[in-house]
């Protein structure tokens, strides 16, 4: 038994990231289980930025991007509601932002920033930001559990197939600082920018879990 679990130590440990560059991937069911987790060796954040794309057809409420830790299971959440997208931080704050030009079946960028010395929040989509709201100041602390395609209701776990994401996501970035309006407008441009320094789609170290299908991006042809 000690064997197995050691072997399964030094696969995590010597587990290397992989470059998805042209690679999306893709949840193809509904499920409380399908997912992929994030791995990250950082587990201090004074801020925050997360960008993604996504694509999908649901018109309920689902989670776009899930950090918890063992004290706050939104520790940074973006969640697309029917009519809006909220940004919860630390599980005590959230803030939703009313956007009625999220179409379905269509690719969307999104970005989410949060600074915790003023405790400003701010949600960019195709190009165009929010107003800056007040979320919560202070630090993230503690070791984090990072999920797409489903959101957490405890450290790694508490999912609800009513939230999981069906549809594709690709180009996951994530900073432990916030991203000048220039940088956002790059990534969302697919212009040549600073990839993420805490998760980097070029060098991503991941796990899936269940039926999640990596393969080629359909966002379209160059």
């Amino acid at each position: 038994m000690t064997f197995f679990l050691l072997l399964g130590m030094l696969a995590f440990c010597n587990a290397t990231p992989q470059d998805l560059t042209g690679k999306m991937f893709t949840f193809p069911q509904k499920t409380n289980t399908d997912r992929v987790k994030l791995r990250t060796t950082q587990d201090t954040f004074e801020a925050v930025t997360v960008c993604l794309r996504s694509f999908t057809d649901l018109t309920r409420s689902h989670g776009l991007f899930s950090m918890a830790t063992p004290s706050n299971a939104n520790a940074f959440l973006i969640f697309k509601k029917t009519s809006q997208i909220e940004l919860d931080v630390m599980s005590t704050t959230n803030v939703n932002f009313d956007w009625q030009q999220y179409k379905l079946d269509t690719w969307h960028d999104v970005c989410a920033t949060w600074d915790s010395k003023t405790g400003l929040g701010q949600l960019w989509l195709d190009g165009r930001p929010t107003t800056r709201k007040l979320l919560k100041s202070g630090s993230i602390k503690g070791t984090p559990m990072i999920v797409i395609g489903q959101e957490q209701d405890a450290h790694g776990g508490g999912f609800d197939s009513d939230q999981s994401f069906v549809g594709m996501l690709t180009d996951v970035h994530m900073w432990n600082y916030v991203l000048s309006s220039c940088e956002i407008q790059r990534y969302m441009n697919d212009l040549n920018f600073s990839p993420g320094n805490v998760l980097n789609w070029r060098a991503l170290d991941f796990e899936t879990v269940g039926k999640v299908v990596l393969e080629e991006n359909q966002k379209g042809c160059v």
